[in-house]
């Protein structure tokens, strides 16, 4: 296994994170305590979770993920051997803290200490805001548009502040965003250091050879700023699996039994999963070890978060570390994608 510093921190962090958002729903909890053994077992020292997991959200699968995390610390005797990370669900959940969801010190507060009884721990390593309080394109929406009805939303440095209060009563260790856009980061970055708060860590977007958007206005950020990119969905949902090529549709898909993830299966996407599947075969490995090397590859990438709900998905999945991709493999992966640009964000 390879490892990077998380942020300017002294944590190293597995370049694969191990990702949980189906524990639950998908996953049962035997399913979880064998992934995480064997995650472990195989260098993964980083796990990613949210209070708001499993997937799909609902006020039903709320904290189970987390739940069955804890059981597992709590029957290995090995909390101390994981860097853990979780997030607070923002705005727009009703059934959760019955809609008090906005980034102040008593939501954040509250996510913190359920977070912490479900994880049968006393701190989190890496916790993050799971979305922008403020109006912004993220989940897939490419362009931003004002909305003249967003509503008032807590600052960067009130959110910083309290993010703060916690740090410092060693609830949590340091703190981190997701789906967040060049303009968030750079002005959290901005104000942790004029204003002497703590400061970002990571940032937890999508990315994958479908959607490298990341490239365009953020990865410069995370290299010179050392807040380096906390990497979901590398496999486009598990679209660049390639189970979905020719009109397949298998039982038990995450297409299949959930609604949301439709713009992973667009014609222009379905023609570059075809591109990306051929680039694989000529080079003799499969289309899920030519995604995750690239997304391993990338330098502003800090871990790349996998997730699975078969063992063989994961086994393959973290194997992916040793999959080395060419100068030549690059050009050919450069072209499908000047060819296809971003066509599932």
């Amino acid at each position: 296994m390879k490892f990077k510093k998380l942020g300017n921190t002294d944590l190293d962090v597995s370049l694969i994170c191990l990702g949980t958002m189906t524990w639950g729903t998908q996953n049962s909890e035997k399913d979880a305590f064998e992934q995480m053994d064997y995650s472990l077992a195989n260098g993964v020292n980083f796990f990613d979770t949210a209070e708001i997991y499993s997937v799909p959200p609902d006020a039903n699968s709320y904290g189970k993920t987390e739940k069955m995390i804890g059981n597992w610390f709590e029957k290995r005797k090995n909390r101390e051997k994981i860097v853990l990370a979780s997030k607070v669900a923002g705005p727009r959940c009703d059934w959760i803290r019955n809609g008090e969801n906005n980034y102040n010190e008593k939501n954040i507060g509250k996510a913190i200490d359920g977070s912490l009884k479900r994880l049968k721990t006393d701190y989190i390593d890496l916790y993050q805001l799971h979305w922008p309080e403020r109006s912004t394109n993220c989940f897939g929406r490419r362009e931003y548009e004002i909305n003249k009805n967003e509503g008032e939303w807590n600052d960067f440095e009130t959110v910083l502040n309290s993010l703060n209060k916690f740090i410092k009563s060693g609830k949590i260790r340091y703190i981190g965003m997701s789906n967040e856009t060049p303009y968030g980061l750079s002005k959290y970055l901005e104000l942790s250091k004029n204003k002497n708060l703590p400061r970002m860590m990571s940032v937890q977007n999508p990315y994958s050879l479908v959607n490298r958007t990341y490239e365009i206005g953020m990865s410069e950020i995370s290299i010179r700023e050392k807040c380096g990119l906390l990497v979901y969905y590398p496999l486009a949902a598990g679209a660049l699996s390639g189970k979905y090529r020719n009109g397949q549709m298998p039982k038990n898909s995450r297409m299949t039994l959930f609604k949301g993830w439709e713009r992973m299966i667009n014609p222009i996407a379905m023609k570059a999963y075809d591109e990306y599947y051929k680039l694989a075969k000529e080079y003799g490995i499969t289309m899920v070890q030519l995604s995750q090397a690239f997304v391993n590859s990338r330098p502003f990438v800090t871990s790349n978060i996998i997730g699975a709900t078969t063992m063989e998905q994961l086994k393959e999945n973290i194997g992916s570390i040793e999959i080395k991709l060419t100068e030549e493999m690059m050009n050919k992966i450069n072209l499908i994608h000047n060819n296809n640009p971003n066509p599932s964000p």
